[in-house]
């Protein structure tokens, strides 16, 4: 997924939402089967235990690690993220144990996106303060590194305190990458030193002016990170993406989708490997085209401009 000065393209589900009826998730994992085929670095899943109508979309529908899972055995490759899994609505032993075993299931291609959450309903449902989220994450993050981390661990947290016993299984090798996904109530300090990756929104996607500003975020960041490593940068956009290529870029519903056809999107994707993005993740749920019809448009016109990284194979899954 991640190089420097390379952007790399994934897929966020679900392909179309849900408006009422499960059935729109029938045929997904086929395309996702075919998203693996087709070469595209990643495909992701996010993180929506509960669904207000006042706030937004039901997001995934599905358990994102268990449906992870299930997308794990029916494909080779493609890396599979979270995006983001809630780190303040789970204990972490739960978290740790959830990602360890899809990361072993998938011979070791899971990246776990992490966020604070925002959605208001599911803090009480969950008997927890919203207020102290940001606290609770940063506490969060550190009881999972150290759960996974070689060695026995020894945990004393506001989380819960944790001497004699181990946690197992560890990642598949040997460490399972953090991407936070915007401040998750951190300063950018904390994001530079304690975040594998970073994920943001996107700014404007219709004008250049849009990846300038995103430009001066990331090298911001960049500069806080205490080794001067590399750290990869992702973003993300809804796409309604015509069949006529030359569409001119468009926002929809306040900027928040982008109407383009494929040669405003290479534009967009060009502005974006420029400003330091190493990923996107594009959305598709808003596309009025089939969504069999899109991923074939962008495997074969948009991914050999922005060609998924070569790895290392997969580890065994023989389980």
């Amino acid at each position: 997924m991640f190089a420097p000065d390379r952007l790399t393209i994934g897929i966020f589900l679900p392909l179309r939402f849900f408006q009422g009826d499960m059935t729109v998730l029938q045929g997904q994992s086929e395309l996702v089967a075919e998203i693996d085929r087709f070469g595209f670095s990643a495909v992701w899943v996010r993180d929506v235990p509960l669904f207000d109508p006042a706030f937004g979309d039901a997001g995934q529908l599905f358990d994102p690690f268990t449906y992870l899972s299930y997308l794990a055995a029916r494909t080779q490759k493609v890396a599979l993220a979270t995006g983001s899994a809630i780190f303040t609505l789970r204990h972490p032993i739960d978290l740790a144990k959830a990602a360890t075993t899809i990361d072993h299931l998938s011979g070791g291609r899971l990246v776990l996106g992490i966020a604070s959450g925002d959605r208001p309903v599911e803090f009480p449902a969950y008997g927890i303060d919203m207020e102290s989220r940001g606290e609770r994450f940063a506490e969060a993050v550190s009881y999972f590194r150290h759960l996974t981390a070689p060695g026995r661990p020894q945990i004393s947290s506001r989380l819960g305190a944790l001497n004699g016993a181990d946690f197992l299984p560890k990642p598949a090798a040997g460490r399972i990458p953090l991407i936070v996904t915007g401040s998750s109530r951190q300063d950018r300090t904390w994001l530079a030193e304690n975040a594998d990756g970073w994920l943001t929104y996107p700014q404007a996607t219709h004008t250049a002016e849009g990846p300038q500003r995103l430009a001066n975020i990331i090298q911001d960041w960049r500069t806080k990170i205490p080794d001067g490593g590399f750290r990869p940068h992702m973003t993300n956009d809804w796409l309604d993406l015509v069949d006529d290529p030359d569409f001119p870029r468009t926002p929809l519903r306040g900027g928040f989708v982008l109407k383009t056809g494929r040669k405003g999107l290479i534009d967009l994707l060009s502005e974006w490997q420029k400003a330091g993005v190493n990923h996107a993740a594009l959305g598709i749920q808003f596309s009025e085209r089939p969504a069999k019809e899109i991923i074939q448009e962008l495997a074969e016109e948009i991914l050999p401009l922005f060609p998924s990284l070569e790895g290392p194979e997969p580890l065994s899954t023989k389980w």
